[in-house]
């Protein structure tokens, strides 16, 4: 699968004709489906590129929305231990629509991240809420030093 960001080292397993791939953050082994390539993408991007610390990032950890239990994808929280950048992931067969911002935005009611990226490894869409509650589209994803 060609995606839009740089390719990375990573380790995969193959058992019972399954494909797996080594998650640096759960530090195991994860079936290795679309939507994961994509998140490992994303995951390694951010540490090697925009600099986040792995230590600082969640991969897919269980949050209760409405009474229900839900998955976010990626949260990449500061210092303090508060979200700075929550991230969605699709598929690259998935086109990003207003239903996946919707569903990162879910998410962020509850997060209070100061940034929203979603992407399916080729397109990818940040921004954030300014003071005046808008959303708006940044030009490219915020480096952790800038946070």
């Amino acid at each position: 699968m060609n995606l839009s960001l740089p390719p990375f080292e990573y380790k995969v397993q193959k058992r019972n004709n399954i494909v797996f791939i080594y998650d640096i953050i759960r530090k195991k082994y994860i079936v290795l489906t679309p939507e994961e390539w994509v998140r490992q993408h994303v995951i390694h991007y951010l540490i090697d590129v925009k600099h986040y610390p792995a230590a600082l990032i969640a991969v897919e950890r269980e949050i209760e929305l409405n009474g229900l239990k839900r998955r976010y994808d990626i949260v990449c929280y500061n210092k303090l231990a508060n979200p700075v950048l929550i991230v969605e992931c699709k598929a690259p067969s998935i086109t990003l629509s207003q239903t996946t911002f919707d569903q990162a935005f879910e998410y962020n009611t509850i997060l209070n991240a100061k940034y929203v990226l979603i992407t399916n490894g080729i397109r990818h869409l940040c921004g954030t809420i300014g003071e005046d509650g808008k959303f708006r589209l940044l030009d490219e994803i915020p480096e952790y030093v800038r946070i």
